[in-house]
């Protein structure tokens, strides 16, 4: 992942070439219309993170807040990732399905998706995934995942 060095959200989107930043705008656009509340938008391993704050979940022993989703700008193409979709096998299904439904090429890892321009998204579906997992939610994921 190219890792920026930004502090701020602003600050990283104005390092942005303008074709790139449009396309990432867009897509965080997207996420906080479909987000839960309770994430916090931060700067987190050089991407744009939507995460649990740490006064909230404070099992990580002072490690990086949780992560629910982010959202960078790579060398080749753009990235979403979707935590919750990899701690949960029915929003991964909707995802797949949402992709297949709308005539999308899905380009996908275990979490993150792949994308050059916010068009090549189902953004309506991708919202409501992102909306299916409130902060609740991943934290009991999360932990169940510790668990294996």
């Amino acid at each position: 992942m190219v890792a920026s060095q930004a502090k701020t959200v602003a600050a990283y989107l104005a390092s942005l070439p303008a074709e790139r930043r449009r396309e990432i705008v867009a897509v965080r656009k997207m996420v906080k219309a479909h987000l839960p509340k309770g994430y916090k938008e931060a700067m987190g391993w050089g991407a744009i993170c939507w995460e649990v704050p740490l006064k909230t979940y404070t099992k990580r022993n002072g490690q990086s807040p949780l992560c629910y989703v982010a959202l960078v700008a790579q060398k080749n193409f753009l990235t979403l990732h979707l935590m919750g979709a990899y701690l949960d096998r029915v929003l991964t299904a909707r995802i797949k399905a949402g992709f297949k439904e709308a005539g999308k090429r899905l380009d996908m890892g275990k979490s993150c998706i792949h994308f050059k321009r916010a068009d090549d998204l189902p953004l309506d579906e991708l919202g409501e995934v992102i909306a299916a997992m409130p902060p609740g939610l991943l934290i009991l994921r999360y932990e169940e995942l510790l668990k294996r």
